[in-house]
């Protein structure tokens, strides 16, 4: 993996596509992950010759990605796009009262039990919204899976096995409705093609919304951590 060297070092993905017909950057706006794409005959000290010409660009744009926020007692935390904010609690369980969220027991364990929490009700959500959408169009779906992903909010097997990331809960109800509805699309057609976005038209109209949401503000849900600093 190439490094631009400075302060700091910048790795950077090499890939090869037999649809780029030039060089061209991005930097993924959920995790900073910076992938220049060549076209398959290039020469690779062309594709770093034009990455060093790029860095002013490259260095802007990783300088305006959302900074990492942890999260404890004190913390703001958007949950179903509401803002909640985390104060100490009585008792064994975490409550939502009003605009707070009461998380009990040892501080130091707060930002672990609040993620605990936020998984549960993710997956009671998605399983949810998954099986709502499925049964419109005649489907089932197998298996729903969580995980922390940086590269995508969902997917799907041919098998009717879907994957989301957890921190969807965390974003506006439709617009974790709409990746459900995305996902469960492809059980009817595993692409991007026409003939899926019209599926998608049909499970949820005026999607285009809430994907433009998660594109300009999905960063923000991944720079939050939850673990101790250093996790």
């Amino acid at each position: 993996m190439p490094i631009l060297p400075g302060p700091p070092p910048v790795e950077v993905t090499l890939r090869r596509s037999t649809r780029a017909t030039r060089f061209s950057l991005r930097v993924s706006r959920v995790d900073g992950t910076v992938t220049l794409s060549l076209p398959l005959r290039a020469r690779e000290q062309e594709a770093l010759a034009f990455l060093q010409a790029q860095e002013g660009w490259l260095r802007g744009a990783l300088a305006r990605m959302p900074q990492t926020a942890r999260i404890g007692l004190g913390a703001t935390l958007p949950v179903e796009g509401q803002k909640l904010h985390l104060a100490p609690g009585t008792g064994r369980s975490l409550r939502v009262d009003g605009d707070h969220l009461l998380v009990p027991g040892d501080p130091a364990q707060a930002g672990a039990r609040v993620q605990a929490w936020l998984k549960a009700l993710a997956r009671d959500r998605l399983v949810q919204a998954s099986d709502h959408y499925a049964a419109k169009i005649g489907r089932r779906v197998t298996r729903v899976t969580l995980r922390d992903t940086r590269s995508r909010w969902g997917s799907c097997t041919a098998e009717g096995a879907l994957m989301y990331s957890w921190r969807l809960v965390m974003a506006p109800p439709e617009v974790l409705r709409y990746v459900a509805a995305h996902e469960v699309a492809h059980l009817v057609e595993m692409n991007h093609s026409q003939r899926f976005w019209a599926v998608v038209e049909g499970l949820y109209p005026g999607w285009q919304a809430q994907r433009a949401w998660l594109h300009s503000h999905g960063g923000a849900l991944q720079s939050l951590r939850f673990g101790a600093a250093g996790d």
